[in-house]
């Protein structure tokens, strides 16, 4: 299983998945957001676009590697891998 770790930000639009260890099952990037899409309903749609695309203000790292396939999210994730997903936060 893949551990998940999630910027603070996001605990506050998910809150089921703060103050928590995540881990899910996935082989994939793309797995791995639709088993976090179970645990947090709305997290997918964050993360990615209507065509399963990540958005643009979205960073993935499996293992401390940007992934690189952000159309398809197709980067292998292993049954040991850290996955960190990061939003860009910006301001004025």
């Amino acid at each position: 299983m893949a551990t998940v770790e999630l910027t603070r930000h996001l605990h506050s639009f998910f809150p089921a998945l703060a103050e928590r260890e995540i881990t899910v099952q996935g082989a994939t990037v793309a797995e791995v957001v639709r088993e976090l899409e179970q645990l947090a309903p709305g997290l997918e749609f964050y993360l990615c676009d209507e065509l399963g695309r990540l958005r643009r203000h979205v960073n993935v790292f499996v293992d401390e590697e940007r992934v690189a396939d952000r159309q398809r999210l197709s980067d292998a994730v292993g049954p040991g891998s850290r996955v960190l997903i990061m939003q860009a936060l910006s301001g004025g």
